[in-house]
This record gives C-alpha cells, sequence and structure tokens, in this order.
C-alpha cells in the first residue's frame, strides 16, 4: 500500500481529472454520469466494506475483520446486540444497524455466507 501522502495524491489527480472532464462535457452528459454514480452508490452501505483477500472477500464493518455474517449469526441465535458488543471491544452501536440493514439488503447472500462457513 502506497504511504498516505502519494496516496491522497492520487486521490487528489484522479479528482481533478474528474473535474477537468466533467467541465468540457455538455449537460446532457453530465446528467449520464450523475444517473452511473447514483446507481452505484444505491448499492454502497455505510460501514460495510468487501476486500478481496479479507475475510474471504465476504462484507465486513470498516475499520474490523468482523464479518457481517457473523453479526447476523450470533443475533439469529439470539445473542443481545448488548452481548455482541462487549464480545467485540471494537464495534460500535452503528455498525451493528449497518449490519442489519445490509442483512436486510443483501439477506440470500449473507445466509450462504453463514451456511458456507458452518460447514467448514
Amino acid at each position: 500500500m502506497a504511504p498516505r501522502s502519494i496516496q491522497n495524491r492520487g486521490e487528489l489527480f484522479r479528482l481533478e481529472e474528474a473535474e477537468r472532464l466533467l467541465a468540457g462535457m455538455a449537460r446532457a452528459e453530465k446528467a449520464q454520469v450523475v444517473k452511473w454514480a447514483v446507481q452505484d452508490l444505491a448499492e454502497a452501505f455505510p460501514g460495510i466494506e468487501s476486500t478481496p483477500g479479507v475475510c474471504g472477500g465476504d462484507p465486513c464493518i470498516v475499520r474490523t475483520r468482523i464479518p457481517v455474517w457473523v453479526l447476523v449469526r450470533a443475533r439469529q441465535l439470539g445473542i443481545a446486540e448488548m452481548d455482541i458488543l462487549r464480545s467485540y471491544p471494537s464495534l460500535r452501536a452503528e455498525d451493528l444497524a449497518n449490519a442489519w440493514a445490509y442483512y436486510r439488503a443483501h439477506a440470500g447472500e449473507v445466509d450462504q455466507q453463514i451456511l458456507r462457513n458452518e460447514s467448514a
């Protein structure tokens, strides 16, 4: 991974390049770019990320390596939210709310992750 300052310069370059490209577009083209961005962001869940090579690529709580499926399974087993938070000191109540929202939108996927990991 690049040092923070180099990484930030790369991000700044991409943003400056995007601004330059947008400045040269017609309104209809800009509208299409916004439409694509909204569609892409609609699939995003705050506080949840999937990183290849981390926990098998399963969605995890940001800042941690705690997969959503682990939290969902704990809840299914009747473990109270306060007990989950005590068991994972790096978690916040907001993280659990994000995990439950992710599960509501992706229940089938998370249920498959639970099955895959419990049968391993």
